[in-house]
């Protein structure tokens, strides 16, 4: 497999950002993005830079001139009451949430999910949204098989 999209196809990352920013606001929430700070091309104010990432909300009332391409977000937002240009790659862009409920999707590299892609091919695995590796029937009446664990609804950076 090939690290990141396959030949002649973008990259996903962008669409997903796109997607996901206007489920959020189509639902009366504030998009808010988590970004590292550390990669090349980011522009954000360094004061607003905390172990290497920044929280910038995206939503339509706290910045302007928001553009969302293919390959960079910029826009303009005030940080500590100054007016700051900003711009943010797609690639930095680790996830998106609503701050309201923390529900939203979090974005690995595009080399990584390539990976991730090649591996479960490999081995066969088929994942569906119960948690179920296999995918499969596990021949049995269904009453022996435990519940998929609950799954908490808020996003956390793990240091």
């Amino acid at each position: 497999m090939t690290d990141g999209p396959a030949p002649g196809m973008t990259s996903r990352r962008p669409y997903l950002l796109r997607a996901m920013y206007e489920w959020i606001a189509d639902n009366g929430m504030t998009p808010h993005l988590l970004v590292d700070a550390s990669r090349p091309g980011v522009r954000v104010p360094a004061f607003a830079v905390n172990d290497g990432k920044v929280v910038l909300n995206v939503a339509e009332r706290a910045v302007a001139a928001l553009e969302m391409g293919n390959d960079e977000i910029s826009f303009t937002a005030r940080f500590g009451g100054v007016s700051h240009q900003v711009r943010v790659p797609v690639g930095a862009v680790l996830l998106i949430y609503a701050r309201e409920t923390s529900q939203g999707m979090a974005l690995p590299d595009e080399a990584i999910g390539s990976q991730i892609q090649a591996d479960e091919a490999e081995v066969g695995v088929v994942a569906d949204l119960d948690g179920d590796a296999d995918g499969g029937d596990d021949g049995g009446d269904g009453d022996d098989r435990t519940p998929p664990p609950k799954r908490g609804g808020h996003l956390r950076v793990v240091k």
